[in-house]
């Protein structure tokens, strides 16, 4: 058993089976108060998943804002130190887009394109599956104002996707342990630096 956590958008936790089967699911569409729901959507999800052992943890990794994401990711690697199982991590965009072709099946590459606030978006273009049945991505995650997005896409079939399936983040997680890949490394994919930064030295004040 497999849990998947994620706040890139809402947040979304699921747990799926070793053949990807969604057992539980729980999710928030609020892409605010992350840290007010996770916990109780953790809760769900491992009472209705039913009493077996979670094997691995994957987790979420963006792109997002930098303060909900670390908190998916947070969650993540808390529970997975708990209980002593291996992270997964995996890049969000991959999930939303394995939603789209198991919904969708588009025989063309298409862009998965998310709010990234602030008058931007995150887009990621794919095409298909690979081999793993790992949806294959044909271009870095960007981010790009709103109102450039339609001719930076250039005619290529766009998803906006507003909230992410934890179930396919599960499936991503399954593909990529039974394939033996690292789809991404442990760093979130934020594209923005966060706002507040460490101070630097105070200034010397002369005499």
């Amino acid at each position: 058993m497999i849990l998947a956590v994620d706040t890139s958008l809402g947040s979304a936790v699921a747990i799926v089976d070793g053949e990807g089967r969604t057992l539980a699911d729980a999710s928030s569409p609020n892409p605010l108060g992350h840290a007010e729901v996770i916990g109780g959507l953790l809760e769900q999800v491992l009472a209705g998943a039913g009493s077996g052992q979670i094997t691995h943890v994957v987790e979420g990794m963006g792109p997002g804002p930098f303060t909900g994401l670390r908190i998916g990711i947070a969650t993540a690697r808390a529970f997975a130190l708990g209980r002593g199982v291996p992270v997964v991590p995996a890049p969000s965009h991959f999930a939303a887009a394995l939603s789209v072709i198991e919904a969708d099946a588009p025989a063309t590459p298409f862009a998965i394109v998310t709010d990234a606030r602030r008058r931007e978006v995150a887009i990621s273009v794919f095409d298909g599956l690979d081999a793993d049945g790992i949806p294959q991505l044909t271009t870095t995650t960007v981010l790009v104002p709103r109102v450039d997005a339609e001719a930076h896409l250039d005619g290529i079939r766009t998803f906006e996707i507003a909230a992410l399936d934890g179930g396919a983040l599960g499936r991503i997680g399954v593909r990529a342990i039974a394939a033996g890949r690292e789809l991404t490394g442990a760093e979130p994919l934020y594209l923005r630096q966060p706002d507040v930064t460490v101070p630097g030295a105070p200034k010397r004040v002369g005499l």
